[in-house]
């Protein structure tokens, strides 16, 4: 860190930051007035209305992964970063709120783990309990070190340091507040981030001369034409993203997006939060809508980026593509401004810290510690429990977030992991949600396997045995490969094994009833507006709609 990074913030810039600080915390000590029992500390007492779910449905994603990873790739990439919302986020957000929400708000599982449980078997159940742990805590730490470099580099703050105010600001307002304190900043968050990044969008495109003067610049830089679509020439992998459009469909579009979004419970949790049925199968369809315009601020100062800093994509340094929205923040932000986005940026990585960490201390405390350690303890006693895994969690957030040290861009990273622990959970929710002959045996041994199959092409990959193009095209097929692998072990296992009976299996698989959709409802809800299937719709229309442009 030499300096080339850093930012001549004033008093005002630092009152702005200071008084985020202060709402978040108070947000906090509000929230924990509300909590009596151990549903309202880990499931925010399932009270919260479809707007502040769905909000925070979409700025729990919004951290290190989304805000710096997502410029990295767009500078990177060009458009063809876009897949990760069109193809890649927005139809598994639509088939989580019109497909599967029903089966996991209707069973009244508390958590994602849990409905393997009762799906399949304990051995299913604790597998994906302390895989979904290992997982939180390592991005957990993305999330962290991601914050402490940029605090480093832009305010000149010692990298302990930044860690050590970060992580002390989420861990005193979920252990004190919940998940209630969680979503409620994650709303906050979202209009922080926002008023963050949109003046690095606007301004950046007035320098370069609009969309059509960037669109200009890009054909002239590194990245060339091909940066600027993003179908043209996924017939092989002659493009930025290195990948075949096969790989793109199936591994992004399918196998790791829904992995993540119709599995991953530090996004799920939001929406079993919600205060009735409809509210948490629009969760995620609200949700949807702001993700498609996302690329607006990652994407495009990602591009903006690789044509006006001199030098991005050094593989060390201030000019790694992780420093693209930083360096744009130092060169293209007045004071004031440079507050707003530097307390955005904050945002982002909080956002995203407490989604992993909330996530984790549920998990943790109902499906491993009331489980298998003390069963039968009172609420306070497992919202003390709740409490000290917060703390946990983030001390081991704090050691795994050097493991992410070692990556120039931070979202290969990510990609790798969700490829591992996301897209064979996927293929086994999948198969035992639509097919009931899927015995408990099998349920365990392919999610299993398919973990062991995805965790072995990544290793392969990187001792240079298996010769893909790129981290992320490794991540793509290692997705696929795992749900090839889940599918063919759950389907010869199940043809030895005797499935669970209809009736223990009710209200968990497609068929087979008891998953009642107007039980709860209250008024309003019937409101043609309010519908999943034309919220979805929409959706998936304007997804196919943003690509025209850019194909």
């Amino acid at each position: 860190m030499d300096g080339g990074l850093r930012l001549d913030l004033n008093w005002l810039d630092y009152t702005l930051l200071a008084l985020y600080f202060v709402t978040v915390l108070g947000v906090g000590f509000a929230a924990r007035r509300a909590i009596k029992t151990s549903v309202d500390f880990f499931l925010s007492g399932r009270s919260l209305p479809a707007w502040v779910t769905g909000l925070a449905f979409v700025s729990a994603n919004l951290g290190a992964l989304e805000i710096i990873g997502m410029a990295a790739n767009g500078a990177q990439y060009g458009i063809m970063t876009t897949h990760y919302y069109w193809i890649g986020a927005v139809p598994a957000m639509v088939f989580l709120g019109i497909v599967m929400m029903p089966f996991y708000y209707g069973s009244k599982v508390r958590s994602v783990p849990e409905y393997l449980r009762r799906r399949f078997n304990t051995k299913a159940h604790l597998l994906n309990a302390i895989t979904f742990a290992v997982a939180q805590m390592l991005i957990a730490g993305v999330n962290l070190y991601a914050l402490a470099l940029v605090l480093d580099a832009l305010l000149g703050w010692p990298l302990w340091i930044s860690i050590i105010v970060g992580a002390a600001i989420v861990l005193t307002y979920i252990s004190i507040g919940g998940l209630t304190s969680a979503i409620y900043n994650e709303v906050l968050q979202f209009f922080v981030i926002l008023a963050g990044l949109i003046p690095i969008t606007v301004i950046g495109l007035v320098k370069v001369g609009g969309i059509n003067g960037l669109f200009d610049k890009v054909r002239d830089s590194d990245l060339g034409e091909a940066g600027l679509h993003a179908w043209a020439n996924t017939g092989s992998s002659d493009n930025p993203l290195g990948a075949h459009w096969l790989g793109i469909v199936f591994g992004l579009g399918f196998v790791l997006s829904f992995g993540y979004w119709t599995t991953n419970f530090a996004e799920v949790q939001r929406a079993l939060s919600a205060r009735n049925m409809s509210a948490a199968r629009r969760t995620p369809l609200i949700a949807a809508y702001p993700k498609l315009l996302i690329p607006l601020l990652t994407v495009i100062p990602g591009m903006i980026a690789v044509v006006t800093v001199q030098g991005l994509g050094a593989d060390e340094g201030d000019l790694v593509y992780n420093n693209a929205i930083p360096l744009l923040m130092r060169d293209l932000l007045p004071n004031g401004v440079l507050g707003i986005a530097v307390t955005g940026l904050m945002a982002s990585f909080m956002a995203g810290m407490a989604a992993n960490v909330s996530g984790f201390n549920t998990v943790f405390t109902y499906d491993i510690w009331q489980t298998y350690v003390r069963k039968e303890r009172s609420d306070d006693y497992y919202i003390r429990i709740g409490r000290i895994a917060t703390i946990g969690g983030i001390v081991v957030g704090i050691g795994t977030a050097f493991i992410a040290a070692g990556f120039s861009n931070i979202m290969n990273y990510i990609q790798a992991l969700f490829s591992v622990f996301n897209a064979p959970l996927f293929a086994t929710f999948i198969v035992g949600m639509f097919w009931k002959r899927m015995t408990a045996a099998a349920g365990f041994w392919s999610l299993l396997s398919g973990t062991v199959v995805a965790l072995a092409t990544y290793l392969l990959y990187l001792g240079g045995a298996l010769p893909f193009d790129t981290d992320l095209e490794e991540s793509f097929w290692g997705a696929g490969l795992a749900f090839v692998t889940v599918l063919v072990v759950a389907f010869v296992l199940s043809r030895f094994g005797q499935p669970k009976p209809d009736s223990e299996l009710r209200g968990l698989v497609r068929g087979l009833g008891g998953v009642d959709l107007k039980g709860d409802v209250i008024a309003g809800d019937a409101a043609w507006y309010r519908s999943p299937l034309l919220l979805g719709g929409i959706a998936l229309a304007l997804s196919l709609l943003f690509y025209i442009p850019v194909w």
